[in-house]
């Protein structure tokens, strides 16, 4: 069991780590190239901090552990919206964007709608894969379209964040060797976390879905809890909403997609998944549409809301799966 603890735990501390980079050295790239602000928030940092959970999901496919792929990625949005959200709007209300309520949001109920469906006869196949892609490539072509609509402040906020007052070559080289470096730490941890949590399911008698659903899951959104806090802390509210809801859709649409691509039958999905997990993911995102709506703003107490709808969901996966 040791074993299996110290390979999750290293598993998961280079994800975190290897994630971090990637976004830092994607988004310096980008910047200094010239790309939109808007647009490296919502691809490059929400891709980045997705690259967990697509570590994941190609490596627990390889394996044959589809429930823990999807299990992670159910896990993963469910842990964005309830858990990091409610906590962000704790700290401080958050404002909601009119293009967070016109484009994000119906994508992610949209998104989490078509993986039930998909879902139903227990097999993500890669036909199905190949059109969730497809859906998270027009998604990505809309934002470019909004992204020369971006306003002044996003612009301002960004430039803060990634802007260099001039490209260099030495520059240039160390953000491609961050993202490089990134990518390797990323791989690599993805496969101890994967070994380490499959082996913890074996040691705990429980099914890899469960861990998929808890330990991977809040492991691999601890990029968005960072990304989140610190953009909370420094008042970049617009950021902190934009990457969180950005990345759950990616997790879906590109993340778990590109996942039902590697294995030739595609993804096994497990009963539990179908008839409680997804519909809950699906749920959480339907909750959003009047929290977003009334008052424009996630309040408190509906953030504290939040995070006691979490923490009653994990107190059921505890109860129930073990």
């Amino acid at each position: 069991m040791t074993l299996a603890i110290v390979s999750s735990l290293m598993g998961l501390a280079a994800l975190i780590a290897g994630a971090e980079w990637l976004v830092r050295g994607g988004s310096a790239l980008a910047a200094r190239l010239g790309v939109s602000p808007l647009l490296i928030g919502l691809t490059i940092v929400a891709l980045g901090t997705s690259t967990p959970e697509l570590a994941v999901g190609i490596e627990a496919a390889l394996q044959g552990n589809g429930s823990l792929a999807v299990g992670n990625i159910a896990g993963t949005n469910t842990v964005n919206i309830l858990l990091i959200l409610g906590l962000s709007a704790m700290l401080q209300p958050l404002a909601i964007r009119m293009q967070t309520l016109r484009l994000e949001l119906p994508v992610i109920v949209i998104a989490s709608a078509a993986l039930l469906v998909f879902a139903w006869d227990g097999v993500l196949s890669r036909l199905e894969g190949l059109f969730l892609i497809t859906m998270g490539m027009a998604f990505t072509l809309t934002v470019i379209r909004v992204a020369r609509r971006e306003s002044i402040t996003v612009k301002l906020e960004f430039a803060r964040e990634f802007a260099a007052p001039r490209f260099s070559r030495r520059h240039g080289f160390s953000a491609m060797a961050m993202l490089a470096i990134g990518l390797v730490v990323i791989v690599v941890g993805a496969n101890w976390l994967v070994d380490g949590a499959v082996a913890l399911a074996r040691l705990w008698n429980v099914s890899d879905a469960f861990i998929g659903l808890t330990i991977v899951a809040i492991g691999t959104s601890a990029p968005e809890l960072v990304t989140t806090i610190i953009s909370t802390i420094r008042g970049e509210r617009d950021i902190a909403i934009g990457n969180l809801i950005g990345s759950s859709v990616y997790n879906i649409l590109v993340i778990l997609g590109a996942a039902c691509l590697f294995p030739s039958n595609g993804i096994e999905v497990s009963a539990q998944l179908i008839r409680v997990d997804i519909p809950v993911m699906l749920g959480v995102a339907l909750a959003c549409i009047p929290v977003f709506i009334s008052g424009r703003q996630i309040s408190r107490f509906e953030g504290g809301m939040f995070v006691s709808a979490y923490l009653l969901y994990l107190g059921y996966l505890i109860n129930d799966r073990i």
